[in-house]
């Protein structure tokens, strides 16, 4: 997805540069043409000639660099670069760059470029949490620089807290979505459902299905790289979090439904990605059921509230999108959910095809909008799905 694609790694002087040198490998392997300009506080920790031999280019390291390819100033590198990543990025070229600072070959290459701009912030816990920081970050951010949230864990100075560079591959990530996705979702909330629901039967077992929460997962992580602000909803799962995405944790249907319309008013958008139980045990037992008590165990079922429904009844001006998992007649049943849910868009799919379906990392799925069109779609990795389901949304008038 980066072939082609020219990027500025700017590394600084944090004890974390020494990571910069994985992100530029696995940039390298995506197709990336990678030029590396360090500051002076930078080559303190790693030396240029790491950054030089991994990118097959000198390294820039000072004002009056020379490279042997590329006539090396800070506006023809300015206008070769297609986005500047900086990682680590210290709270000093943050402090710098907001307050238009050129004092260095970095500094004056973002300055002198329209590229998009993202960093990826390492610094000591009490740095990050500094108003004067929060204040740079706030400035940049809304003249449309982009921030790569630091992670929670030990920090070198021996501290535990925010502060540590994001997960290498999490930075990656970012990067290829901003030079992959069009911001065709700015101002934009998305609300989306992922993942099952647990209806408890006494105090260590449930009723549940065999959903993962990947599919929702995957909506969700590609409507934030397209500009959406977006509200994830979830029951149990075993994903890694998303980062700066609003993530609530539920159970049950019922947690599912107070979230969802705790939130509904805020959304454009709703995806009902989640596989919500329909029913629940009518008697919730205290304690633990002990299997010497009884030959059977006879349990009785009640219907769970009808989330998709309710949403149908109250959508008004906002845009609903479910989704049928079926074993059979998919077609139809997927046409009449889209009815009586009142739907403006239904992802249908067989969930008995091999390889496809609940913990799969791919699926095959059939999109119906609510002027009856089919379209079926080839078996593909559920992030390339999401993508086309977030374009079928775009096209709802």
């Amino acid at each position: 997805m980066l072939k082609g694609k020219k990027i500025l790694l700017g590394v600084t002087g944090s004890i974390a540069a020494y990571k910069a040198a994985e992100i530029l490998s696995l940039l390298k392997k995506k197709g990336a043409d990678v030029l590396v300009i360090m500051t002076e506080s930078a080559t303190k920790f790693v030396q240029p000639l790491t950054f030089s031999t991994l990118s097959e280019h000198s390294t820039v390291d000072n004002l009056f660099s020379l490279n042997d390819k590329i006539k090396i100033t800070h506006v023809s590198l300015a206008q070769w670069a297609d986005l500047i990543l900086i990682a680590p990025a210290t709270a000093n070229i943050i402090a710098k760059i907001a307050q238009g600072i050129a004092d260095d070959m970095l500094t004056t290459t973002v300055l002198a470029s329209k590229a998009r701009v993202v960093f990826a912030p390492a610094m000591n816990k009490n740095m990050i949490a500094n108003p004067i920081y929060q204040e740079n970050v706030k400035k940049l951010s809304a003249l449309g620089y982009e921030f790569i949230d630091s992670e929670y864990g030990p920090l070198a100075c021996g501290e535990i807290g925010e502060g540590r560079l994001a997960d290498i591959r999490d930075i990656v990530d970012k990067v290829e979505y901003a030079l992959t996705f069009k911001k065709d979702y700015l101002n934009k909330t998305v609300l989306i459902t992922a993942s099952c629901t647990r209806e408890p039967l006494d105090k260590v077992r449930f009723i549940s299905n065999y959903s993962s929460g990947k599919m929702g997962f995957a909506l969700a992580k590609i409507a934030q790289a397209r500009g959406a602000r977006v509200i994830l909803i979830t029951g149990p799962n075993c994903l890694a979090a998303l980062k700066g995405i609003k993530t609530v944790l539920i159970e049950s249907a019922e947690e599912m439904k107070k979230e969802v319309f705790k939130y509904f008013s805020e959304a454009d958008i709703i995806i009902s990605a989640a596989a919500v139980a329909d029913f629940r045990p009518k008697k919730v037992f205290s304690g633990k059921i002990k299997k010497e008590e009884a030959e059977k165990l006879v349990i009785e079922l009640e219907r769970t509230s009808d989330i998709l429904y309710a949403l149908g009844k109250r959508k008004k001006n906002k845009i609903l999108v479910g989704f049928a998992a079926e074993t059979e007649n998919l077609v139809g049943n997927a046409l009449k959910k889209l009815e009586e849910k009142e739907l403006d868009l239904i992802v249908a799919n067989d969930i008995s095809a091999k390889g496809t379906g609940f913990g799969s990392d791919d699926n095959k799925a059939t999109l119906i909008n609510s002027k009856g069109v089919v379209q079926e779609l080839t078996l593909m990795p559920k992030s390339d799905l999401a993508e086309k389901i977030l374009d079928e949304i775009l096209k709802i008038k």
